[in-house]
């Protein structure tokens, strides 16, 4: 297996894989405490309105022909709601209903009309991708994440509607599956001849391709688990992701802005289409803006305002966002645009009409930042810690009533623990958790002081039988931290996950938690070679410093104790100059620098970088071929790289 994923997760490490998860012969039926939890959710919602249902199916013009996308050649689907049959009836007793609810709108799929001269294609991705219609052609919206789904979403609307050609691509914001897919519709020397404008936040492009560089190998794991990648689809399974289905499989690409937005109020005119934007950085992505077309009274909310309660930390790992922020732009979008406003659409999720109905969700949805933020920091002023102010924080019946408000992504209670982080970290205060012991040797004194693997599984067991799963859970992952070879542990942790996994209302929460309980009964399943490069697009579009930071992550201290070098980067294409330095088993760069005593100078074009981001050559393969010229220590160069540590994506984590 090649185990070089070292920037795997530039552009979504979930493309590469295009297995589906495999029937799980061990899950359980839902336990008695299980079923009693769903079936109270039942009355704390209105689930006799219908109204989504109806917004969802609005304006519908076709659906994706036979619910599924296939690139001729490829063994397995790119995209298929084929498998998601399951969801027409009641909900299971193993599904929360009110996620059950979202995993049914979320099958609306097909092309649809919002409003005169704008469409939207949904349920081919994760996200929307949004069609405006100019004089001359089409103004085309967050291109979903592959080429493959964007290509079909604009054949569809080339048949349905009008075959025009795309005159502009507006990314909202630098998450993947926005910008991905935009070689489907586009292509490159288009853009670069002028024919077609890619407009996107200023910003965009640095966080696009760095937001998942450092830590991507990590990210990539987690996020096999937030999106329940090797789970199968069924009501035992994966059956919703929040904010649409999943995620395609397929090519992803980028191609750089040519214009970038860095001013609200800021007015153009595209293709004959007046639009007014509003930049909204830190909120949902660090790069990202709203904008409204005063011609069609259409607003477009990005991922700014969906009808779920967001993340404000993503479960797959990445910085916290700014609740604060979050709520004072969404108000900022209704002073500014929701008075005129008639539909509002956003980057996932079905549109809103009528303007009394957008005001109230922008309203509501403004609330639900600004109360999880201002009321975790009441709690903490008052010395609560971050788990008890988790457990304490209800939504008021006003917000958490509404369909809009629900964790069917993000959650109340892990978004108000990234609000405390945000502000305080996190350490609580308290001196007995300032230097815990770490899992393996606290699960080992766990276990040891209450008596011993076999009592401890006794006392949990009669706690699984009174529902009491999350204690289970907790009690029994220091069993197998302790001892990974207890089967019966092993059984039992996951069964409490898998019950957890079933009342959760968020599809990521319930991902978490059923391929949890996948790998404690059947160990991790490795895919050769996945995810094992930077596709092209990402490693043309990495700067020289992104690759210098990352090597600084990859090197390994030990084998740099007690080395010094120096090296000379000339780039010849760009005229960048580096100077690299390696001490005290740190590498350091200096951008315009070169150093009169270094070890070696390594002259190259930026382009000729871009296979060794790919993994696909070394540095030494480049000399060879005399596509990079080394002068001085001759082993300098590989001498460091030797000391380069290459990431495996499949490390345990719920083992040791």
């Amino acid at each position: 297996m090649n185990k070089k994923v070292s920037k795997n997760l530039l552009y979504g490490v979930l493309l590469a894989f295009s297995v589906v998860g495999q029937a799980g012969d061990q899950s359980r039926n839902a336990a008695p405490a299980t079923e009693q939890a769903n079936k109270e959710v039942l009355n704390l919602l209105p689930f006799e309105d219908k109204t989504d249902f109806e917004r969802a199916r609005r304006g519908l013009i076709a659906e994706l022909p036979g619910g599924k996308i296939q690139v001729e050649g490829r063994k397995r689907p790119n995209w298929d709601l084929n498998p998601y049959a399951f969801l027409d009836g009641e909900a299971a007793a193993t599904v929360n209903p009110s996620l059950w609810r979202m995993a049914q709108l979320n099958m609306a799929n097909g092309l649809f009309k919002v409003t005169d001269h704008v469409y939207q294609v949904r349920g081919l991705d994760l996200a929307n991708i949004t069609f405006v219609e100019g004089e001359t052609g089409w103004i085309a919206i967050d291109p979903l994440t592959t080429a493959e789904t964007a290509k079909v979403a604009y054949d569809l609307l080339s048949e349905h509607v009008s075959k025009k050609p795309i005159h502009t691509v507006i990314y909202t914001h630098s998450h993947v599956d926005h910008y991905a897919g935009v070689r489907g519709i586009v292509s490159e020397q288009d853009v670069q001849a002028g024919k077609v404008q890619i407009i996107a936040p200023a910003g965009f492009l640095e966080h696009a391709v760095s937001e998942n560089v450092i830590a991507g190998n990590a990210m990539s794991r987690r996020a096999q688990y937030m999106y329940g990648i090797f789970l199968e689809k069924g009501s035992r399974g994966q059956v919703d992701a929040g904010l649409g289905k999943g995620t395609a499989q397929g090519t992803p690409g980028l191609i750089a802005p040519t214009l970038t937005i860095s001013e609200t109020g800021k007015k153009m005119t595209i293709d004959g289409v007046e639009v007014v934007f509003q930049v909204t950085p830190g909120t949902e992505a660090p790069a990202e803006m709203n904008f409204y077309f005063p011609q069609f009274k259409a607003l477009c909310m990005a991922e700014n305002v969906t009808h779920t309660l967001h993340n404000l930390y993503t479960l797959r790992g990445a910085e916290v966002r700014n609740s604060k922020a979050w709520a004072h732009y969404i108000n900022e979008s209704i002073d500014m645009f929701a008075k005129d406003a008639e539909v509002e659409f956003a980057s996932h999720h079905w549109p809103t009409w009528g303007n009394e109905q957008i005001v109230e969700l922008l309203i509501k949805q403004r609330d639900l930042y600004k109360y999880l933020h201002d009321q975790t920091l009441n709690l903490a002023n008052k010395g609560y810690t971050m788990l008890e102010i988790a457990e304490m924080i209800k939504l008021p019946k006003s917000l958490a009533s509404e369909f809009s408000n629900r964790g069917y992504y993000g959650t109340v209670s892990h978004n108000v623990r990234a609000v405390y982080n945000k502000y305080l970290g996190y350490f609580d205060g308290n001196p007995a958790h300032l230097n815990p012991l770490p899992p393996e040797a606290a699960g080992k004194k766990y276990v040891e002081f209450m008596g011993g693997a076999s009592e401890v599984t006794k006392k949990a067991r009669k706690a699984y039988e009174n529902g009491e799963y999350r204690w289970v859970a907790e009690v029994m992952s220091h069993v197998v931290f302790a001892d990974p070879k207890n089967k019966e542990a092993r059984a039992l942790e996951a069964d409490a996950l898998e019950q957890l996994g079933y009342q959760a209302e968020s599809g990521p929460w319930r991902n978490f938690y059923l391929m949890g309980a996948k790998e404690l009964r059947t160990g991790v399943r490795k895919i050769p070679g996945a995810g094992s490069s930077a596709s092209p697009d990402t490693a043309a579009a990495m700067t020289v410093d992104m690759y210098f930071d990352y090597l600084g992550v990859r090197l390994n201290a030990e084998k740099a104790e007690g080395k010094k070098m120096a090296l000379n980067w000339v780039f010849t294409d760009t005229g960048e100059k580096y100077a690299l330095t390696l001490s005290n088993s740190v590498l350091n760069y200096s951008r315009g620098k070169q150093l009169d005593e270094a070890d070696a100078t390594i002259t190259m074009t930026r382009r000729a970088l871009n296979p060794v981001l790919q993994e696909t050559q070394t540095f030494q393969d480049l000399v060879d071929k005399g596509q990079a010229k080394l002068e001085g220590n001759n082993r300098s160069l590989n001498e460091l790289m030797s000391m380069m540590d290459d990431f495996d994506l499949w490390f345990d984590v719920v083992l040791p």
